[in-house]
């Protein structure tokens, strides 16, 4: 579908609703509108020539009209959700268009990818709804725009210093990255769809066959079936790189996500519960082993307990709040304030940096773990729609690019298994490393 075609009908459609905007001057503050102005009588004609044209020629998959405003109706009932808040009662019950706009995209990527257990490409139908709803919910980031100054030249050759509207810098930024790794984890499922060395054990074959290829961590997942003698070598390294690709599109999606989030101010509600102080909120144990003189985060992390996702989150909460108390005390150290104590500044801002790094540590090693408290409040409590945007299409993506190479794992794990046991029937002294699996 022709995004502006979509746009423009949104526009008419609904051009009565309230509008909230926010405009400032160069300063950082931006203008910001959720369903853009549609009162020029010429995006009347060139919605019918956009129109016409699209039907005639056939845009898409030869959409007939009626397709055309089937999909119209559709985006006009997903618009109307968001301007009420997801009160379709109209009672005033709603929640904030940002947040409105983050379940949109995150219910949208649940209902396309969540039940993907296999390596394989995207149904088409499945793959046009992707790209057709994310549209529609994107092209709301092309009226949040900031003024800029520029140049003009008038009538009489005078050069003249103008205000004009841009997308906002952020989003500028981060939405072709976004929409770049779209692509790429869309293109290498499709990659799946040409004839594989694997494929996928059925339902009456798990009940009856050796459970043993199975990783214990991911009992879940369906059950990777390779040749007798493992994948060939082409295989394998194809394999390899897909891995290392989605590896790269995780990275980049899980960096825009935390400075997204980074850019979204801390409730008050989440500041009210926290303890008063980062021993509380650590606990003894963890507490003393991080303000230790001489501390390795590597060895601190390998000692702890992440037998199961819950442990990893609890942690992973408790050292979110330590960072930000140290935090507020540095910032509060002039005069008296509930979180002071008897610490010294240049001791607490160690701490915090040692908790910090033992953070990242913990999101590198445990990408797919939930989302931590601190996170979830400030997704709730967002106004900004813009952040929202960003913040949710960055997690949707993070999420796809981990279960993607999650399940890559699996088939390389299984080639692994095979070749190992190939080995010890016929008794060779095959090199295992090659394998290039841990």
């Amino acid at each position: 579908m022709i995004r502006t075609l979509t746009r423009r009908y949104t526009l008419r459609t609904s051009s009565s609703c309230n509008r909230t905007r926010m405009s400032s001057d160069n300063s950082g503050k931006y203008h910001q509108n959720l369903i853009p102005d549609a009162n020029d009588d010429d995006d009347g004609m060139d919605i019918r020539n956009e129109e016409q044209s699209m039907v005639h020629q056939n845009v898409g998959a030869g959409t007939p009209h009626h397709d055309l405003q089937s999909d119209m109706e559709m985006m006009k009932e997903r618009f109307a959700k968001l301007l009420l808040g997801e009160d379709m009662s109209g009672g005033g019950k709603g929640v904030y268009s940002a947040l409105a706009l983050s379940n949109a995209v995150t219910n949208l990527a649940a209902s396309i990818f969540g039940e993907k257990g296999k390596l394989e490409p995207l149904a088409p139908e499945r793959k046009a709804r992707w790209r057709k709803e994310m549209d529609w919910l994107l092209s709301v980031t092309d009226h949040i725009v900031e003024f800029v100054p520029s140049q003009q030249i008038s009538k009489d050759g005078t050069n003249m210093e103008v205000m004009v509207t841009r997308q906002r810098s952020d989003l500028l930024a981060n939405i072709p990255g976004l929409l770049k790794l779209d692509a790429i984890l869309i293109e290498t499922l499709d990659n799946f769809g040409q004839e594989q060395e694997f494929w996928y054990a059925s339902k009456n074959e798990n009940q009856d066959m050796d459970n043993s290829s199975q990783r214990d961590d991911k009992w879940w997942h369906p059950i990777v079936k390779v040749p007798e003698n493992g994948l060939s070598e082409t295989s394998r390294k194809r394999l390899q790189y897909q891995k290392e690709s989605v590896s790269q599109v995780l990275k980049a999606a899980m960096n825009i996500n935390a400075q997204v989030l980074s850019e979204i101010q801390i409730p008050e509600s989440y500041i009210d519960s926290l303890p008063k102080n980062g021993r509380e909120s650590l606990g003894d144990s963890i507490y003393k082993s991080i303000t230790v003189d001489s501390f390795d985060p590597l060895q601190f992390l390998s000692a702890m307990d992440f037998s199961t996702e819950h442990k990893v989150l609890d942690f992973k909460n408790r050292i979110e709040a330590s960072i930000l108390i140290w935090k507020r005390k540095m910032n509060q150290k002039d005069g008296w304030n509930p979180w002071g104590s008897g610490i010294s500044s240049g001791k607490r801002e160690l701490f915090e940096v040692r908790a910090e790094t033992i953070l990242l540590l913990l999101k590198q090693q445990f990408p797919g773990v939930a989302q931590s408290s601190l996170d979830i409040s400030k997704i709730q409590e967002n106004r900004d729609v813009g952040l929202a945007i960003q913040e949710s299409y960055s997690r949707v993506l993070e999420s796809l690019a981990f279960s993607v190479m999650s399940k890559i794992e699996d088939v390389l794990h299984a080639d692994s298994l095979t070749r190992t046991r190939r080995c010890s029937e016929i008794d060779c002294s095959g090199d295992t490393d090659t394998l290039g699996i841990k």
